[in-house]
């Protein structure tokens, strides 16, 4: 293998995913994952570019944030990239309202959004709110369509919290997706524009980020 001083050639910025990678979520705050704050340090004192990329949707940038500066890690809010501001900046282009089917934790991010009379749904990892109304309301918005628009905060299988692995949003977008007969548009990882919008913020291109 070669060394990391050949490997990092050419390379001017480091995207991080959080959950999993940074620390483990779960009741408390959750926990950092050995080594990880000091992994962080050291990027950031680095001549590298930094942009923290998440899938969270259960909780606003804000909070989460706030989260892990309390765990130890030096990271703002203006250097995360998540699916519900970019989903609000969707909506808002294209003159969509959403049906919200999202925990309680990210709403707010939704405050400026108009959510009357719903043209489209927008799923997250809505935890416990994941109930069969709450379903059901979001298949019978997308079936009253003509042209309905599932749009989907990532689409994880299942992640870790401390307490064990936790079902993500993906199996409850493929059932809106079956049930429907439509394609979700995957706001969030892993979607290209996702990633494009993380390399924009720090102006680094696809080539020279790791």
């Amino acid at each position: 293998m070669a060394p990391w001083g050949e490997r990092l050639a050419g390379v001017r910025g480091v995207l991080l995913d959080i959950s999993g990678v940074l620390y483990d979520s779960g009741a408390g705050g959750g926990t950092a994952i050995a080594g990880s704050v000091e992994a962080v340090a050291r990027l950031k004192g680095s001549r590298l570019k930094v942009r923290f990329c998440t899938n969270e949707s259960q909780k606003s940038r804000a909070e989460l944030v706030g989260q892990l500066r309390r765990l130890g890690f030096d990271i703002s809010e203006g250097e995360v990239t998540a699916p519900a501001p970019a989903a609000c900046q969707i909506l808002k282009e294209r003159g969509l309202r959403p049906y919200l089917l999202i925990h309680d934790g990210v709403r707010s991010e939704f405050d400026q959004i108009d959510t009357s009379n719903p043209n489209c749904v927008v799923i997250a990892d809505a935890g416990e709110s994941f109930s069969y109304q709450n379903m059901n309301n979001a298949f019978q918005v997308l079936m009253e369509l003509e042209n309905p628009v599932l749009m989907s905060l990532g689409k994880g299988r299942y992640y870790k919290e401390t307490s064990g692995l936790m079902l993500d949003v993906g199996p409850y977008m493929k059932a809106l997706e079956y049930a429907c007969g439509i394609k979700a548009e995957v706001v969030g990882k892993p979607s290209p524009e996702f990633f494009k919008s993380a390399l924009q913020a720090i102006g680094v291109e696809a080539h020279q980020a790791q």
